[in-house]
């Protein structure tokens, strides 16, 4: 069997998302047969994304079903960035809400760290300069390490590369800095931080619409951002605000993350809509975005950000099979993301 043939078999792998097969899409960049092994480049862009997986799994089962080995690479063609900021950065997620208090640090951790437990390689950025929380939700006591370059190294935390403005500040010391500085120390941090080789950055965004947010926009290669709110209209009026903010900027939206929903007594089971219902998705049915899930005001998910350790990793909780599906879902709507940048479409 030579590469055409195998090119033809391939036209039966399906991307659901994007409604046509691999073949037909361009995202099977190359393909090379030696014997019973067939090497095969696809062009998928998020690591550990479910629903590329599942596409990168049909396409082992339909070159075994002839009698081929599948040996499967990913590449998104054209996506070097060699000289960029963030080389070696293969997809920078940005986390947003129009106004504090909605939880963003909280989605921000939590997706992050379900990132890193599928097995991707991930940098947390905390760039809320003016309240950095990162460290302490994650347990990142030990600050990061200066090398002989001037180069610094990142303290690790659950897989992931931590890095805040709380590690270069007193603990108990204000920020109070005008925009320039605020853009040199962000753009230096992005520059002087040996990130190294990640699947995904998911960078804190502060909340609102200032001048942390204009300097991402116009520097780092943004794959695209999760706006998170809670269910109430006043923090949907916000979060239009931050999606206002993205579309101006050609800033692709991943979605919306629905925070601090349903509470569910611990005492009686009976559940209760503190900040309403359904808002988050109906603001992105609204606006004809994906809807990334909703995750319960749960008083679990304040402890585990108080301790040091992000409630998704604990795989016995409800709450954490939320922050889960909210994770898969980023994951996947990247991937649509990229594969879409390829196809044209």
């Amino acid at each position: 069997m030579d590469a055409d043939e195998v090119r033809e078999r391939l036209r039966a792998v399906q991307d659901p998302a994007l409604g046509d097969d691999v073949v037909s899409l361009g995202l099977v960049n190359s393909v090379d047969v030696d014997g019973d092994v067939a090497s095969v480049s696809l062009a998928l862009g998020a690591p550990y994304s479910p629903a590329e997986s599942a596409v990168a799994d049909e396409v082992r089962e339909v070159l075994g079903e002839a009698g081929l080995d599948a040996e499967l690479s990913a590449r998104i063609p054209g996506a070097s960035r060699e000289g960029d900021i963030l080389p070696g950065v293969k997809n920078i997620v940005a986390v947003a809400s129009g106004k504090g208090g909605v939880g963003k640090s909280t989605v921000a951790t939590n997706v992050a760290a379900g990132l890193a437990g599928l097995g991707a390689r991930v940098g947390l950025f905390d760039a809320d300069v003016y309240g950095p929380n990162i460290p302490r939700m994650v347990g990142a006591e030990e600050p990061p390490q200066a090398t002989a370059d001037e180069t610094i190294v990142p303290p690790e935390r659950y897989g992931m590369k931590v890095m805040s403005m709380a590690f270069l500040v007193g603990e108990d010391d204000p920020v109070i800095w005008r925009g320039p500085m605020v853009h040199k120390v962000l753009t230096q941090l992005w520059e002087d931080v040996e990130w190294g080789e990640l699947d995904y950055m998911v960078v804190d965004l502060p909340p609102g619409t200032g001048d942390t947010q204009l300097t991402m926009l116009q520097t780092v290669p943004l794959t695209g951002a999760a706006i998170v709110t809670t269910p109430q209209q006043v923090a949907l009026e916000d979060a239009r605000r931050g999606l206002e903010m993205f579309a101006r900027h050609d800033t692709p939206v991943l979605g919306v993350a629905e925070n601090m929903a349903t509470f569910r007594c611990p005492d009686c089971g009976s559940e209760h809509d503190i900040f309403g219902s359904g808002g988050g998705r109906a603001f992105a049915d609204e606006h004809e975005m994906p809807f990334l899930g909703s995750v319960p005001l749960d008083p679990q998910v304040r402890e585990r950000g108080d301790g040091g350790r992000p409630v998704v990793l604990d795989e016995d909780s409800e709450t954490g099979d939320a922050f889960r599906v909210m994770t898969e879902n980023v994951a996947n709507n990247v991937g649509t993301l990229r594969r879409r940048e390829v196809a044209g479409r």
